[in-house]
């Protein structure tokens, strides 16, 4: 996100150092006006008329302008952030204050159909589009590749009380590749006391097969190895491969709401000691966004889980959950939640789940807090 808003702020300070207002008076043209005929007439002077941007020479300033024609970076976020600083200024996300607010200039309409014509300079249909980029849950993954750090922690009481920690680095590469490593450092409580120490460490790769802007989808395949890092005797690892092969479709609801399914096998190296098992994730949620909608996220969802170990009988849980996003330009999110098992409640228990989740392509954990 704070590539994309960068340049929008880029744009507000040459303004401003030029003392000029913004070319032309969009407020005021015809209703039939197009995105490319209010683009033309707002911001064609800085960002040139191709969407590459104009020389530093033409726009007296020396930070670089934009290549909206770069899919990597047009593609990457919703057009709600785009359109949050043209309307609101660089402080709603906190980005230079000195970015001007254009919502006195133009309609939303307005702003909408500019922010509309600049995605078009993105040529290239196979990059998925950032508004499909659905609020993380906590166990059923999303079909969007991202560039995120997330560190989650699980915390079960009872007969057998544990404290997991999960760290997850996940990198794109490509339109729609992502990879991911998978490190869980956990605490399980035995006779012997508490037992601390690496889990079993796991590698995944992903692609992203469908996306389609107009009916709000977004699909994705892939798999992942869990190799036996772990030391088995202190409660700490299997000692055995796991592969999993998985699949996610996600879908944009009407009034910001989404679902997001996730589906796979977990296939472990020795069947004598553990069955194969199948497994269904299913989230249900929809994003509020205060400050008349160009503020802090509020993301409510609820999780229905399903496993059914080969042979045995299945295993529900509901996991309703809330994620908050915390820095203005919303790189950095938390969420807290509670896994409730439905059935099976006399050998599992609940467990209390929180994440902090920074996506680290935007920029510096510290930055666009204020």
């Amino acid at each position: 996100m704070a590539a994309a808003l960068l340049w929008f702020t880029a744009t507000g300070v040459v303004a401003l150092h030029a003392q000029q207002q913004p070319a032309g008076p969009p407020a005021a043209m015809a209703a039939t006006a197009t995105g490319e005929d209010i683009y033309r007439a707002a911001c064609i002077t800085c960002h040139g008329p191709d969407g590459r941007g104009a020389p530093r020479a033409t726009v007296g300033f020396e930070t670089p302008l934009p290549d909206f024609t770069d899919c990597s970076f047009a593609t990457a976020e919703a057009d709600a952030d785009w359109i949050a600083v043209v309307h609101e200024g660089g402080r709603i996300r906190g980005l230079s204050r000195r970015m001007p607010a254009f919502g006195d200039a133009l309609t939303m309409e307005q702003i909408v159909a500019a922010v509309g014509h600049v995605r078009q300079f993105c040529s290239d249909g196979a990059w998925p589009r950032g508004d499909l980029n659905f609020p993380r849950a906590f166990f059923t993954e999303k079909a969007f590749p991202e560039n995120e750090v997330v560190l989650t922690t699980t915390i079960t009481r009872g007969t057998e009380p544990a404290v997991g920690n999960e760290l997850v680095y996940e990198r794109r590469f490509g339109s729609r590749n992502q990879i991911e490593a998978v490190i869980p450092v956990d605490a399980a409580k035995d006779v012997n006391g508490w037992q601390t120490g690496l889990g079993d460490v796991a590698l995944a790769f992903r692609r992203t097969v469908y996306s389609n802007i107009r009916s709000g989808s977004i699909a994705a395949a892939g798999g992942e190895i869990a190799f036996p890092t772990g030391d088995v005797d202190r409660g700490l690892g299997n000692g055995y491969h796991v592969f999993e092969p998985f699949a996610m479709f996600d879908q944009a609801l009407p009034r910001n709401s989404f679902l997001q399914v996730h589906g796979g096998l977990e296939i472990p190296s020795n069947r004598d000691k553990a069955p194969r098992e199948a497994y269904l994730r299913t989230a249900l949620g929809f994003t509020h966004m205060a400050d008349r909608g160009f503020g802090r996220s509020w993301s409510p969802q609820v999780e229905l889980l399903w496993a059914r170990p080969f042979g045995e009988r299945s295993e529900w849980d509901l996991v309703p959950q809330l994620q908050v996003s915390l820095s203005k330009i919303q790189h950095v999110v938390i969420a807290a939640g509670v896994r409730v098992p439905i059935d099976a409640r006399e050998e599992r228990g609940p467990s209390v789940v929180t994440y902090l989740l920074w996506d680290w392509f935007d920029g510096p954990f510290t930055a666009f807090w204020k």
